[in-house]
């Protein structure tokens, strides 16, 4: 028998890990009991509201989560999925899965150093070694998959209310995957219990997560990315048509004339042609239109970057946290992009006025990293008060604030510093004094702004639902080729609609700024409305 517990099974939350009550013996199968508890009133009506929710428990062993393996009953293979549920509920009776069957899959290496193996200096500290006494190249036993079968198992509570924890069972146990019998009873107490069997495995080290990341649904994936192509090449047409044939032909006859000429080709002229003299008057609130435009380069900037380094295999899912972090790292860089462009719209919409540029730059450092962590507070207050694991600690607002203020704010202060002294962009067309009297719409615009977001939804909607799967479902999600594919498109779609609507906005009226900036906000009511089951 070996050290009790040299294997320490760890209980993963969506933002905190800690140490659970499992420990292993190695090597050896046996029973083990884990816990005796009393279902009061309280924890009785929490149990079965979390198991009415679908609850599940992530375990993680040495980085590995730990997989369920749910089979057909004649032995076909049917899912592969992280965690197990805590319960489930039959024609109105509530059942518990009291007994886990873990299967801990390790390959053996006869390296003298099982680091090499591993490729760090730290794995001779992390992963147990076992040999022959005497031995000058002890083998290495590295744990390459870690499996777990819950169990609903009646047990006798004569036979274990004198044992203490971790002690053995005195019985066998028959684990059955496919059926269930324990239910649970207000005051009735339930026995936890485990064992662990290790297996030799030919998965070597480097391949141990290839079983988490098999891709699921990649037909999906690239019937998804073709209807998105269809899409672009059906908008590329219209913008080729209309910028190509109408609009490039029809701006390079205006500027060829003088302005006697203008004003008289302007009784004659229709559709966007009325209103060339004022397409590029200042908007309403134009500091704050600059600053939600540098945000959103940011905000851009930081998914294009972070995706792009995941699909290339720089942040991979061995590594917890390295996706957060990376996306905090290139968020707070990339405020140089925010505030140069932010600091330049808002000097060519000021005509070349450089004044102030600290202010926008400030307002821009401030203005979404402001309401993301007001909202996150808020959820973090409710999550304290339900008493949460999922709670963030204060420790962790300091650090956050820290980053934000002697970062961010920095850069972002920087890149308006450059973005004040560049020279300002010049518009194509000069801009009349006076405005031109738009006439009445016959139909509100914002029909527009509403339709605006049905394409590009279009095109994130199936990888919108892995993403989402993986997420509340507690499952690795790690097909970011497919996601930068997705990103792309994305982009490409936008601006294409984007093109196509600010013309027609433009048949009738000046007022486009805000419309672009507000189109595709759609895109979160079409993501609402969309929350229907769905099977793949």
């Amino acid at each position: 028998m070996g050290d009790f517990n040299r294997f320490g099974i760890w209980v993963l939350t969506i933002c905190l890990v800690f140490q659970s009550g499992y420990g292993f013996y190695l090597p050896g199968s046996y029973p083990h009991k884990y816990e005796v508890d009393l279902l009061s009133g309280t924890k009785f009506t929490m149990l079965k509201e979390r198991i009415d929710e679908m609850y599940q428990v992530n375990l993680i062993l040495i980085d590995l989560p730990a997989i369920c393996l749910y089979y057909k009953e004649g032995g076909g293979f049917v899912l592969r999925w992280t965690g197990y549920p805590i319960g489930v509920k039959l024609q109105g009776v509530y059942y518990i899965f009291n007994h886990l069957k873990f299967t801990v899959l390790v390959h053996k290496y006869e390296e003298a150093n099982v680091a090499r193996v591993m490729g760090t200096g730290d794995a001779a500290e992390v992963i147990p070694t076992t040999g022959k006494g005497g031995s000058d190249v002890p083998p290495g036993y590295m744990v390459v998959g870690f499996e777990v079968v819950p169990c609903s198992v009646v047990h006798n509570i004569e036979s274990v209310k004198n044992l203490n924890m971790y002690d053995k069972y005195p019985n066998e146990l028959k684990c059955e995957a496919n059926s269930v019998a324990m239910p649970i009873k207000e005051g009735q107490p339930i026995v936890f219990t485990y064992e662990v069997k290790f297996e030799e495995s030919d998965i070597k080290w480097p391949s141990r997560w290839d079983a988490y990341l098999k891709m699921e649904g990649s037909k999906v994936h690239w019937f998804s990315i073709l209807n998105s192509l269809m899409v672009i090449t059906f908008l590329a047409g219209i913008v080729l048509v209309i910028f190509l044939r109408t609009v490039r032909r029809d701006l390079t006859r205006y500027e060829e004339l003088d302005k006697e000429a203008q004003a008289q080709m302007n009784e004659e002229l229709s559709g966007w042609k009325l209103v060339v003299g004022d397409v590029f008057r200042a908007p309403t609130n134009p500091a704050l239109l600059c600053i939600m435009v540098g945000d959103g380069v940011q905000i851009l900037g930081m998914a294009v970057v972070t995706i792009l380094f995941a699909a290339l295999g720089f942040m991979s899912p061995a590594s917890r946290g390295t996706l957060v972090s990376g996306m905090l790292f290139f968020y707070m860089i990339l405020g140089i992009a925010a505030g140069y462009v932010a600091v330049r719209l808002w000097r060519t919409i000021g005509c070349g006025d450089h004044k102030g540029w600290v202010s926008v730059s400030w307002k821009v450092a401030c203005f979404f990293p402001g309401i993301a962590f007001l909202i996150l507070s808020i959820l973090n207050f409710l999550l304290w008060g339900s008493h949460s694991t999922g709670a963030i600690p204060f420790s962790l607002y300091v650090i956050l604030l820290l980053l934000w203020f002697c970062i961010s704010v920095p850069l972002t202060l920087v890149g308006g510093y450059f973005g004040a002294r560049a020279p300002h962009i010049e518009y194509p067309v000069r801009t009349n004094q006076i405005p031109r009297e738009i006439p009445a719409q016959k139909y509100p615009s914002w029909l527009l702004v509403l339709g605006a977001g049905t394409l590009p939804f279009g095109t994130l909607f199936i990888e919108l639902f892995f993403i989402m799967s993986s997420i509340w479902m507690g499952r690795v999600y790690y097909v970011f080729g497919f996601l930068f594919i997705v990103l792309v498109l994305l982009v490409v779609v936008c601006a294409e609609v984007s093109l196509v609507l600010t013309y027609m906005h433009l048949c009738v009226e000046v007022e486009w700024w805000w419309k672009v900036v507000g189109r595709h906000l759609h895109l979160l009511v079409l993501h609402k409305l969309s929350r229907v089951p769905i099977s793949i």
